[in-house]
């Protein structure tokens, strides 16, 4: 009997001195007994804010592309390339300092004809010159609704620098003017595949987020005339984001548009 309770409590004892596996530890034939705590995601990086120069140059900053600077200065990448002597649009660098206005042209002095002594009477007292009046200012381009849906975010520049018009995937994408296709792509980081326009009277339209591009590049369109599809491309729904630039400057579309 004595051998029988020496022996239990024997097993007893051997039974305690089992190693408990660590957290983390894969039991045998089983999955870890304590999961490994997941990282957080790291926050994505906002997109830059492009302010436009006010003496003719940008400094490239990350993040930009040459389309997004050429868009915020009222240029054409092309332009904006060529100034810079640039022969592939997709490479700039960050700290690289670009020209985004032309370059001025000297205008060369004509040569002055005859060489005689004046003659000697009295010079005329010059008559008083009347300045010009100021042009007035007519807004020659008329716009229209460039999709038919309703407006679910306004113009607030910086942070919105046009409006948001709600659609279904699909839905047609109209020129808002008539005038000169000047980009397609998705070069502008935010904006998915956009369609860039520019018209008469310096104005310049924006038409982001679509699904389908139907234009090319240097392409001339009537107003009125499809040109996208509603999209949700670098969006979270679908919907057309519109804007309206008068050159460097963003413009409530608000204004332009009818009321009806």
């Amino acid at each position: 009997m004595r051998v029988l309770l020496f022996m239990v409590a024997l097993l007893a004892v051997a039974a305690c001195a089992v190693r408990q596996p660590a957290p983390g530890e894969r039991k045998a034939g089983g999955r870890p007994a304590t999961p490994p705590t997941a990282r957080p995601a790291a926050p994505q990086a906002a997109r830059p804010t492009i302010q436009p120069s006010s003496n003719g140059y940008y400094t490239v900053k990350k993040g930009d592309t040459l389309y997004s600077i050429a868009l915020e200065h009222g240029a054409d990448y092309r332009e904006v390339a060529q100034w810079n002597d640039l022969t592939d649009p997709t490479k700039i660098d960050v700290g690289q300092r670009l020209r985004v206005r032309p370059p001025e042209q000297r205008a060369s002095a004509a040569p002055v004809k005859g060489g005689g002594t004046p003659e000697g009477r009295p010079l005329e007292t010059p008559q008083p010159v009347k300045p010009p009046e100021a042009p007035k200012v007519i807004e020659s381009v008329q716009f229209v609704w460039p999709a038919k849906g309703k407006v679910i975010a306004g113009f607030a520049e910086p942070r919105s620098k046009g409006i948001d018009i709600d659609g279904k995937l699909g839905d047609p994408v109209v020129a808002a003017a008539a005038g000169r296709v000047t980009y397609i792509g998705s070069g502008i980081p935010g904006l998915g595949k956009l369609v860039v326009i520019k018209h008469e009277g310096g104005f310049i339209t924006v038409y982001a987020h679509n699904r389908e591009i139907l234009v090319k590049e240097q392409q001339s369109v009537t107003r009125g005339q499809k040109i996208a599809e509603i999209g949700a491309t670098d969006s979270d729904r679908p919907k057309l984001h519109f804007q309206i630039r008068k050159g460097a400057s963003a413009v409530d579309p608000m204004r332009y548009l009818p009321s009806s």
